[in-house]
């Protein structure tokens, strides 16, 4: 049975406006989201401190979201962040946006 609550998404977290960026992909983004927040688990987020969502783009499938991700880990960071000015010029962090 499929958990309607869930976000099937492309997505970056950052540690701060212009710093370290991670681009991940997730069927869950909340739950992921919060995961990177917490510092639940051990990795790049956790030594960088990216704790703010920066960007997210949903999809209907994973396998499309999984393909999205690849293609926007062979960016420059210069496209990176251009993709989240576009969205989010002020680099907030849009947790609360995807938790209401």
């Amino acid at each position: 049975m499929a958990n309607e609550d869930r976000i099937i998404a492309v997505y970056m977290m950052a540690n701060r406006k212009q710093g370290t960026i991670y681009t991940g992909v997730t069927s869950d983004l909340i739950r992921r989201v919060w995961e990177h927040r917490e510092g639940i688990q051990e990795g790049f987020t956790k030594k960088w401190g990216c704790t703010r969502l920066v960007w997210f783009e949903h999809h209907s499938e994973i396998g499309w979201a999984i393909a999205r991700e690849k293609s926007i880990k062979s960016y420059r960071r210069t496209n990176k962040i251009n993709l989240i000015a576009a969205q989010n010029p002020d680099w907030d962090d849009l947790w609360f946006l995807i938790t209401g």
